[in-house]
């Protein structure tokens, strides 16, 4: 009698090879390194450059990027759908947008976005190999550790080395950037770039943080669903006291 695995609650990372257009890369390239500007990086020693905290956080409103926003929202539909929403029953907006510039030796810090539902990135450039740095994905518990610790321990009783550790056990998962490639995971998955370790190449990436609501129903007595937020629409802001 064998034995099997069934795997359970998996985490819906989703890929797209986007068709992008070679001037249109080359022109959105030359504005995010005009975005950035003379900086280097972040405040933090070693950080790469993020826009989202340079004030470079509406990316998809200038006309460059309009291209490419509309085949993120394109495939963020085709998500929602594959993950079984209805789309007449959620509204979708993109909350921020941001270019990520990495030079030499620079990484992103483990981190989640606790204000936005869903999380993308699309690389502007990399070709596959994952040398100017990986986006890292973590998983929210080691469920099959059995023992805590024996993932990431040392000298522990796990072949780390074997197929078996790597599907049941991995500290993380690492996706290798490619020029067009867009990446879709919920936006509390706690993730991080590695390092950039390609003398010869920046890593340039767009990210955009989305949100999930309740649609506008054009009754506005009708109540938007318990479990959604109202369409930001119907929100009233309050002034400051």
């Amino acid at each position: 009698m064998s034995l099997t695995l069934q795997p359970l609650f998996p985490l819906a990372l989703a890929r797209a090879q986007l068709r992008l257009d070679p001037w249109d890369l080359a022109v959105m390239m030359q504005d995010v390194l005009a975005l950035r500007g003379d900086a280097e990086g972040n405040p933090t020693p070693g950080c790469a450059w993020t826009g989202d905290i340079n004030g470079i956080w509406q990316l998809h409103r200038l006309p460059a990027f309009a291209s490419i926003t509309a085949q993120v929202q394109q495939q963020a539909w085709a998500y929602l759908e594959q993950l079984g929403f209805q789309p007449g029953r959620v509204a979708l907006h993109i909350q921020r947008s941001w270019p990520v510039v990495s030079e030499l030796g620079q990484v992103v810090g483990r981190h989640h976005h606790p204000n936005a539902h869903l999380s993308a990135i699309v690389y502007l450039n990399g070709d596959g190999s994952g040398r100017s740095g990986c986006l890292r994905l973590f998983p929210p518990r080691q469920c099959n550790e059995l023992v805590p610790g024996l993932a990431v321990g040392h000298d522990g009783p796990l072949d780390v080395a074997s197929a078996a550790a790597a599907q049941w056990n991995a500290p993380w998962v690492d996706i290798a950037p490619q020029a067009g490639l867009l990446l879709l995971f919920p936006a509390a998955t706690d993730h991080a770039v590695t390092a950039n370790e390609d003398e010869e190449e920046l890593r340039l990436s767009l990210a955009f943080d989305l949100v999930l609501s309740a649609p506008l129903a054009e009754d506005p007595a009708v109540a938007p669903p318990e479990y959604l937020a109202p369409h930001p629409a119907q929100w009233t802001p309050l002034p400051a006291p």
